[in-house]
């Protein structure tokens, strides 16, 4: 097997920010793998410091640590051998492992000239898959426009992230509340200190939600415990949900929590599908998630744990596309289309993620 890694920089059609960040591009690393047949498939990962600790530098040295061990996993039985042997390395560098997962399995499923679910004894992909609209944290005119926007695809599930402007936060809610058809959950980044600061911030928003997503210091359950119970919701975890392990902070009382799965953050397709059945296993709610800036190869990877899921799902973030893209690395990008829907079955029966790249 021949890999190689580069770094991905495309622009934003127009910024995009929230508590912990800014950004106006990607931020990503490309995994290329060729296959001894010459078959050639790409991995994707979305390295992010505030989510596990990654960055570009990381991922590119976690890829240069073990390449020569990783050109051999030519077959999924050694590749698997591999996973389960690095756990701990994949664990801190789930972002560059997902790069070089996808691009195997996307070169190793073209070379037998199946799916990826095939390849993975999954059942094929089918059905319609419906995508959140997500709000950032910027200034009112900003965010009118952007709702406008959302309102015309007919758009009914949103994500808001919280500024931690209490007047500009109300404002916004008050554009969701003039429509009749919506759906909310909240995204606070972390924003507050304690549970009682929160939950304050949070009724005086005076809006029905779903679930509100890390609202207070990364994997303080015990807080976010009291959070749930006061203001009477669901959290969703995201940084402080990163392994199948976290599962023993939040199973003694399931019905308080949502995952948001990203397939980057979780470390590959592998790792995310085995966090999905234990979310099922053990009464926990599940998202779909995605990292900003993916190009459709991710949004690809994330059909496959989504469509295995389906009947589980909160919700499925992602699929922005050329929605937020200057460009994508496909010559037909995935993307959401009316009322934000996306049909998964044109990808069914194609070899590895049947995507076609102008790298």
């Amino acid at each position: 097997m021949k890999l190689s890694i580069q770094t991905l920089e495309i622009p934003f059609k127009h910024s995009f920010s929230h508590a912990s960040a800014t950004r106006q591009e990607t931020e990503a690393v490309l995994v290329k793998a060729i296959t001894a047949s010459g078959a050639t498939g790409y991995g994707e990962g979305c390295p992010r410091s505030y989510v596990t600790g990654e960055s570009l530098s990381s991922a590119v040295l976690f890829f240069d640590s073990f390449k020569d061990e990783l050109i051999g996993l030519d077959d999924l039985p050694s590749m698997l051998d591999w996973a389960g042997r690095h756990a701990n390395d994949i664990d801190q560098n789930p972002s560059a492992w997902c790069a070089v997962e996808c691009a195997i399995l996307d070169a190793l499923s073209r070379e037998r000239g199946c799916s990826i679910e095939v390849f993975l004894s999954l059942k094929e992909l089918e059905d319609v898959f419906s995508y959140t609209a997500v709000l950032g944290s910027e200034g009112i005119k900003t965010f009118d426009g952007i709702m406008a926007m959302y309102q015309q695809v007919g758009f009914t599930d949103y994500k808001l992230k919280i500024s931690g402007n209490l007047e500009l936060d109300q404002q916004k809610i008050a554009l969701l509340k003039s429509h009749p058809d919506y759906r909310v959950r909240l995204d606070g980044n972390n924003l507050w200190q304690s549970a009682d600061e929160a939950s304050t911030y949070i009724e005086a928003l005076d809006c029905e939600f779903v679930g509100i997503e890390e609202p207070l210091n990364i994997q303080d359950f015990a807080s976010m415990r009291r959070l749930s119970v006061a203001i009477d919701s669901k959290i969703i975890l995201d940084e402080s949900f990163l392994t199948v392990d976290d599962f023993s902070q939040i199973t003694s009382d399931p019905l308080h929590w949502i995952i948001n799965l990203r397939v980057s953050k979780m470390g590959g397709i592998i790792r995310s599908l085995e966090t999905a059945k234990q979310a099922r296993e053990r009464n926990v709610g599940l998202i779909i998630g995605a990292q900003v800036g993916e190009s459709s190869i991710l949004t690809r990877a994330a059909l496959t744990v989504a469509s295995q899921h389906k009947s589980d799902l909160i919700a499925q973030e992602g699929a922005f596309g050329t929605h937020l893209l200057e460009r994508d690395v496909v010559s037909q990008p995935i993307g959401f289309g009316l009322n934000g829907q996306l049909d998964a079955s044109k990808y069914a029966k194609l070899a590895g993620f049947g995507l076609e790249y102008n790298l």
